[in-house]
């Protein structure tokens, strides 16, 4: 059958009429106007069942006007707030993550959003690569590193760089552990140099009490011990793309079936990837909208 050139522009206008909401949803409405509240319940394994404890984990700020003002930033603390956690983590990447914006959120502006943050156990923080590789746009080449971590300590935020603390909570204790960036250098275009020591950090844990991990990739995933109860991570926004039937092949590659989005269970290890707040390389969201993740240890896991 021989397709005419009416057929053919008749079809060509008719794509055009879907992908054209399809893409203004793909490029404003999820990236910049959607929040999900993505909740898990489980006990792992080394974890007491009778050691409740709720994490609020925010992942890949990704400060930028428009998509992640600090108005934003600071609805989504709220919200935060609002889930009641013993404890709130943050995943590093507050630097923007591509240039298609309308200008900065500096580090004191996305600071103040955040100092809103409360939990009774306290909130800390990692680093991502983008805080190491540029400023707070990725065409900005002077480093932000000190800037953030002030706004971090100003906003009452503890910032953990392969350290560790021991927290005390329901009448028993744990450890939260925070891994520094495993991207953090660049050497050549593809080759990067990590500021991590995870032997480090879980040397500082002196007892026998459970471990919660903070790493801003998951590639570490691999390196870590049945000693820590639960490893978050953020870094892969969930793939930032989920297309129906398809998923997301690009990110599968770039970082493993397993390790893109959600909960990961591997020979007994839990993980948690987080889909994150912002975008990067470019603002676009499509089936994996920004997300605040809920993670309830000591408890039965949630139903399907």
């Amino acid at each position: 059958m021989f397709v005419t050139r009416r057929v053919l522009l008749k079809g060509a206008a008719a794509l055009a009429g879907v992908a054209c909401p399809l893409g203004s949803y793909a490029l404003a409405i999820e990236p910049g106007m959607m929040l999900d509240v993505t909740k898990y319940a489980f006990t792992p394994p080394g974890w007491p069942a009778n050691l409740p404890l709720k994490i609020a984990v925010i992942a890949d700020i990704h400060a930028c006007e428009p998509y992640m003002s600090a108005a934003r930033i600071k609805r989504i603390c709220d919200v935060a707030n609002a889930l009641r956690p013993d404890v709130t983590v943050i995943l590093g990447d507050f630097n923007a993550g591509h240039n298609f914006v309308t200008g900065p959120v500096l580090p004191e502006q996305w600071g103040e959003a955040i100092s809103g943050l409360k939990a009774p156990l306290g909130v800390y923080a990692i680093l991502g690569n983008h805080d190491w590789w540029h400023g707070a746009l990725p065409s900005v080449k002077t480093l932000n590193v000190p800037e953030i971590a002030k706004a971090l300590k100003d906003a009452g935020v503890v910032l953990m760089e392969n350290d560790a603390v021991r927290l005390d909570h329901a009448g028993q204790s744990f450890w939260l552990v925070g891994l520094a960036d495993q991207l953090a250098y660049v050497i050549k275009r593809g080759h990067y140099r990590g500021a991590d020591n995870l032997d480090l950090a879980l040397s500082l844990v002196k007892d026998d009490a459970p471990v919660v991990l903070l790493a801003h990739e998951p590639y570490v995933f691999n390196r870590v011990t049945e000693r820590v109860s639960l490893t978050l991570c953020g870094h892969t926004h969930g793939g930032q793309v989920d297309l129906p039937f398809i998923g997301s092949p690009v990110a599968r590659r770039r970082f493993g079936a397993n390790h893109v989005y959600g909960h990961t269970i591997e020979n007994g290890r839990h993980m948690i990837i987080s889909a994150g707040l912002g975008t990067s390389s470019l603002p676009i969201r499509f089936g994996r909208p920004p997300e605040v993740v809920l993670v309830t240890l000591g408890s039965p896991p949630l139903a399907a």
